[in-house]
């Protein structure tokens, strides 16, 4: 005889269905696969072009804001700048200010690959904004903002 509560199936369901994490997690992936897939070409993920695109500023910025923006604490982003700096992408300087800080830059490389992968970012990102009914697309925007 067995003292274990078991839910109902009825419930899994309904989780499935209902569970906002669930399809935030499934779309992120889905739109990650998709830009992964577009932007091959040009030698960067859907993740790098999203952290070279935030070092695309008149100034070097310094790694706590970079991490913030992306929402991954400084150690994630470190490793996630790995593979930019052995492609001569981005270069990770002292910040002068403070010694023990980091300023972050996209070399002319980096630029130059950012400059290739724009055109496919946007045609992708124009696809999709297509298969979503109108006025949906700035509205799903707002509601992720709002989570986040």
């Amino acid at each position: 005889m067995s003292n274990s509560i078991e839910i109902p199936f009825s419930t899994t369901l309904m989780v499935r269905d209902t569970c906002l994490c669930l399809h935030v997690q499934r779309a992120a992936r889905a739109l990650a696969r998709l830009f992964d897939d577009a932007l091959r070409p040009t030698g960067l993920t859907n993740g790098q072009f999203s952290l070279m695109m935030s070092l695309n500023r008149p100034e070097p910025p310094p790694m706590g804001p970079v991490a913030a923006l992306l929402a991954m604490d400084q150690t994630t982003l470190t490793a996630a700048l790995k593979p930019l700096q052995r492609k001569g992408w981005v270069t990770v300087m002292e910040n002068p200010r403070d010694r023990r800080g980091r300023l972050l830059s996209l070399t002319p490389e980096g630029k130059a690959v950012l400059v290739r992968a724009l055109p496919i970012w946007e045609s992708t990102h124009a696809m999709i904004d297509g298969k979503l009914p109108d006025g949906s697309v700035a509205r799903l925007r707002q509601d992720l903002l709002a989570l986040s």
